[in-house]
């Protein structure tokens, strides 16, 4: 059996899933199912049947220490691959599929399957009233700089390990099934992208870039650095350096630091304050 799936992990942003999916249905090509995993979050199984493609949705709670973003993300693709489908799309909540991006990455996968590949994502500016016009994406293309953007009908391979990120990717189901995805022991937000790069890296899996899948993602406030997921970025963090023997993140970990939220401690990154007082600090340092 052959087919594509799509899949996303959601935990609120309803409009933004919405209109990912008006995006998906008007591809060249439209994903034989969209897989959405629901994280601690009933209302997306509502949403999700809006329009769009064949969507199937599944549900995972939340974990106690926050949202298992790993884990969902594994538990969609492995439901993907279940289903039959030999193309499997990550594509993140926010994110508006570009009208070839299905096509281009079931083409690339098809030929390379046993490569992991990425397309370039641009971050658009906040939407007009009416949204975003689908039709003139395209005219918005400014992929993000920090990461490679090959032109349509190029790829480049051998990317380094450290640039893969869970916005857009593709893969083949036997190499999923091969690299084992995502370690479930990152809980909320940061590191799980680092690491599975690392990871594929260790597995002799290469990782490359298509000019032909192009993804959009839809604007929404964020801060920088991200101080409202400083817990997950330390917690996470030392898993990676536990695993991988050096710390990632080292860009959000250093701006912490000259807020005066975390300090050294040797090879250690520690809490300054603690959790209450630090997050309101946090607050107000990005406000």
């Amino acid at each position: 059996m052959s087919g594509v799936a799509v899949v996303t992990t959601a935990h609120g942003r309803h409009d933004h899933l919405r209109r990912q999916r008006v995006s998906l249905a008007a591809g060249t090509v439209v994903p034989d199912v969209h897989v959405v995993v629901a994280m601690d979050d009933p209302a997306v199984a509502g949403v999700a049947v809006g329009d769009g493609p064949p969507v199937e949705v599944l549900a995972v709670g939340r974990d106690p220490l926050g949202l298992p973003l790993a884990a969902a993300r594994n538990l969609g693709m492995a439901h993907a691959a279940r289903a039959g489908c030999d193309v499997l799309i990550g594509l993140d909540v926010d994110c508006l599929a570009g009208p070839t991006m299905v096509a281009g990455y079931a083409a690339t996968v098809r030929d390379d399957p046993a490569t992991v590949w990425s397309g370039p994502v641009t971050y658009l500016p906040p939407p007009p009233p009416r949204g975003y016009d689908l039709g003139t994406l395209a005219a918005l293309d400014d992929p993000h700089p920090a990461r490679p953007a090959p032109a349509p009908g190029e790829r480049r391979r051998g990317a380094p390990p450290e640039l893969f990120w869970s916005l857009s990717y593709a893969v083949g189901s036997a190499t999923w099934e091969r690299c084992g995805g995502y370690c479930e022991e990152y809980v909320g937000y940061g590191g799980e992208d680092t690491d599975l790069g690392r990871s594929l890296l260790a597995q002799g899996i290469g990782l490359g870039w298509t000019g032909d899948a192009r993804a959009y993602h839809q604007h929404h406030p964020v801060s920088s650095p991200p101080v409202e997921h400083l817990h997950d970025v330390l917690r996470n963090g030392r898993l990676f350096r536990d695993r991988w023997g050096e710390w990632p993140m080292r860009g959000w970990l250093e701006q912490f630091e000259r807020r005066g939220l975390v300090r050294r401690d040797g090879a250690e990154w520690v809490l300054v304050e603690d959790g209450t007082d630090h997050e309101a600090r946090g607050e107000r340092a990005w406000r």
